[in-house]
């Protein structure tokens, strides 16, 4: 138990017991880094630590006085990461109906967007459909058409048709407007995660300027949605944990404002009560899966992240068979606020479907009949998307057909071979072709190389942090990672593309963040390493932003010459 001793303003903790040696293993792997579970001072700071007051330092240097310095300071936790998020908005609004044209998957997803608004349903387009829709002409139809994905991330494009109308503006505007809250969500969040508002508008400012978040946000696919879903229930569960931390915090034994001791008892059988943010985070994922089926596999993820948690706060809080009490006391709580609740949003994503009479399957179960074995008990028009969606999912196992852009994923962290999602090219003199040599326009779903490349060691390094230094922040960032890209190895003979890794970009960003604090230094470094580490840390944020203004023109579709096109395709397997 930490001693206390006693002063005018009450008591205050002294020296902690020194940490015990670690033995056996964890003295072999002090050698690679390792940090051995600390003593049980400072219980407190380690359930909730504090925001250092970095920012306030700042301020006073510049002659502010201390309590607006601290108003600023708090200030700037929010307008941080709008500034951060502005200058992602203006990045992805600007010329956002260029080209003028249906690009890529678009020509799915558009349509599939106006046919919810129209009909509730998505419906079968004409061929000439595409051309037809960008001279002003929408050949609607009311035949139901067979999808194959669920529709909210349609119903999100719908929206910004509603609003704008079926044009390109119009179907993107949305997933702009996605792209954009995205970035502010990830400035918040890594402000949360690494209590730095510096390093969250960090983390942000690395996500504005990927090259395939800022094509995605500016194209009417559906992955974005997915990721943007996947991100705020990341956010909703961080919000969760420290406010479980707190509770548990609150109920330890105190002196003034001094935690005593750990609390066996109070660690292992307190109940955290009501948690309204793992129940948004539900509703989140719920809203993933009803984008791509792939959020199943994060929601599964993040489920266990959160138990995971539990247990570590309940250890830190004294209990010796945390893992145990964390089970007892926090799974199911965890289960009902997530697998439910995004089950429940789910099927109320099809309301659309359920509400009209004409949607593919729809009217499957009154038409097969029902025998006593064919679960009749259950509504028609459940059983019908029960079967629309074994159908989906045969479907999905099935798709082997070969395309020219499909990849591999062990490619696409390296960014082996990114999607082309549009191109138009003309030689000198032709439609007004000044450039020497031609002029080319295209929009090119791939990352910006060098902060993926930076991603790559950073990941390393979180593995390292992680594992060696009990680093729960690197954990989380790995466990988004992992959810998101590790379940494609599992259909490797599937066609698959690379821009599925949209949903790793936040948390690649929060790796590179990580690596980037590392570089910094750590609180009280010497000056020199410190100047050394921001020296270090500023030039590869500068070079980043850098690659992603010179490769801008394939990102947004801007005109340039064919040498400078082919100056920018760094590898043979872009083209």
């Amino acid at each position: 138990m930490a001693r206390v001793r006693s002063t005018d303003s009450g008591p205050t903790p002294t020296d902690a017991p020194p940490r015990p040696e670690p033995g056996g293993w964890a003295r072999r792997l002090r050698s690679f880094g390792y940090v051995p579970p600390a003593g049980p001072g400072g219980i407190r700071e380690r359930l909730v630590p504090p925001h250092p007051p970095g920012a306030g330092r700042l301020w006073r240097w510049l002659g502010v006085a201390p309590g607006a310095a601290a108003r600023l300071t708090r200030a700037l936790g929010w307008l941080g990461p709008l500034l951060v998020a502005t200058l992602a908005g203006a990045l992805r609004f600007t010329r956002l109906g260029e080209p003028d044209a249906v690009i890529f998957d678009e020509t799915y997803y558009a349509k599939d967007a106006w046919s919810l608004l129209q009909h509730g349903y998505e419906t079968i387009w004409p061929d000439d459909a595409n051309e037809r829709i960008i001279n002003g002409d929408v050949p609607v139809t009311d035949t139901a058409a067979y999808i194959v994905h669920p529709p909210v991330g349609k119903w999100m494009i719908a929206l910004g048709e509603w609003a704008f109308g079926m044009n390109p503006f119009g179907w993107r505007f949305m997933m702009a407007l996605l792209g954009t809250v995205s970035v502010f969500l990830l400035c918040r969040i890594g402000r949360r995660l690494f209590r730095s508002t510096a390093l969250g508008c960090l983390a942000g400012l690395l996500m504005a300027v990927d090259g395939l978040h800022f094509v995605m946000s500016r194209t009417a696919l559906v992955d974005l949605v997915l990721m943007f879903w996947l991100l705020a229930a990341f956010g909703a569960l961080l919000v969760d944990r420290d406010r479980a931390r707190e509770r548990l915090a609150a109920a330890l034994p105190t002196a003034g404002e001094t935690v005593l001791r750990p609390d066996r008892t109070t660690a292992e059988r307190l109940g955290l009560g009501a948690r309204p943010w793992r129940l948004v985070a539900g509703v989140c994922l719920g809203l993933a899966c009803a984008t791509k089926w792939n959020g199943l596999y994060v929601l599964a993820a993040f489920g266990i992240l959160t138990v995971l948690w539990d247990a570590a706060a309940r250890r830190t809080a004294g209990a010796r068979h945390a893992p145990l009490a964390a089970l007892r006391k926090d799974a199911l709580p965890a289960f009902v606020s997530l697998v439910p609740v995004s089950l429940a949003v789910y099927l109320l994503s099809w309301t659309g479907w359920f509400a009209t009479s004409g949607g593919y399957y729809r009217d499957w179960a009154e038409r097969a009949g029902a025998g006593p074995s064919d679960w009749a008990w259950v509504p028609g028009p459940l059983r019908s998307l029960w079967h629309y969606t074994s159908e989906v999912y045969t479907f999905h196992l099935g798709l082997t057909s070969e395309h020219t852009y499909e990849s591999h994923p062990f490619s696409w962290l390296v960014l082996g071979r990114p999607v082309l999602y549009f191109y138009e090219s003309r030689d000198p003199g032709e439609d007004g072709c000044a450039r020497e040599g031609g002029c080319v326009r295209e929009v090119l779903a791939l990352g910006t190389p060098l902060l993926w490349w930076a991603a790559c060691a950073a990941l390393v390094y979180a593995l390292w942090r992680w594992a060696l230094r009990r680093d729960w922040r690197a954990g989380a960032v790995l466990c988004g990672v992992a959810a998101g890209y590790l379940p494609w190895f599992l259909y490797q003979e599937r066609t698959i593309f690379s821009f599925y890794s949209v949903v790793l970009v936040p948390f690649l960003c929060l790796a590179v963040t990580l690596l980037i604090g590392a570089l910094l230094g750590p609180p009280g470094c010497p000056e020199r390493r410190r100047a050394l580490g921001v020296v270090a840390a500023g030039v590869l944020v500068l070079l980043i932003v850098w690659n992603f203004i010179y490769f801008y023109p394939v990102y947004s579709g801007q005109e340039i010459s064919l040498d400078g096109w082919r100056a920018r395709m760094w590898l043979s397997s872009w083209v």
